[in-house]
């Protein structure tokens, strides 16, 4: 008998305060950051914000958390393809 593998389903939870505070769940790692933006690996995909003074508040790779501060404009999803991917031409003219 074949034995099936039974999986956690996916889940995320993104909870924005103020625009001031992002409490993000599903986090996998933290791929770059700098006062502008910040790219998180999570189990959705690769998550980008997007921001004046941000900060990593908290960052919790055990328990899958991640919390940032700061002036958030904006919270996207990409494909997939992060920064570490891009050519030097992709990164110039993005």
């Amino acid at each position: 008998m074949e034995e099936k593998k039974i999986t956690k389903p996916k889940s995320q939870t993104l909870l924005l305060e103020n625009r001031e505070k992002l409490c993000v769940t599903g986090v996998i790692d933290v791929e770059s950051f700098n006062d502008h933006s910040i790219v998180a690996v999570t189990d959705m995909g690769v998550l980008i914000i997007h921001g004046s003074e941000l900060h990593i508040n908290k960052l919790n790779l055990d328990s899958n958390e991640l919390i940032v501060e700061g002036d958030i404009f904006s919270m996207e999803y990409s494909d997939g393809e992060t920064g570490k991917s891009k050519s030097f031409f992709g990164k110039m003219f993005k």
